[in-house]
């Protein structure tokens, strides 16, 4: 699996700002290395990322409930070939 994320590509793709992280050098290093990512800036970026996006994820799976979903769709009908118009 090859990451297409650099440090240069993160920098064109969103604003970004310079700040200093004490982070615990093993648990960087393992993420850095199961990421495939040579840069400690991609690593954290994608990892930040990531997170973001299974909380929303999470969030809106609160939103749907338990309900049902009925759609007002005949899915046997639906699969068939359309009928040419005699």
């Amino acid at each position: 699996m090859t990451s297409v994320l650099t440090s240069v590509s993160i920098q064109n793709s969103m604003n970004h700002m310079r700040t200093t992280l004490d982070l615990p050098e093993d648990l960087m290093e393992e993420a850095r290395k199961l990421l495939r990512f040579k840069s400690k800036t991609d690593t954290v970026v994608h990892a930040l990322s990531e997170l973001v996006r299974r909380r929303r994820i999470d969030e809106l799976r609160g939103l749907l409930g338990t309900g049902e979903i009925r759609l007002g769709i005949n899915l046997a009908r639906s699969r068939g070939r359309p009928t040419r118009p005699r």
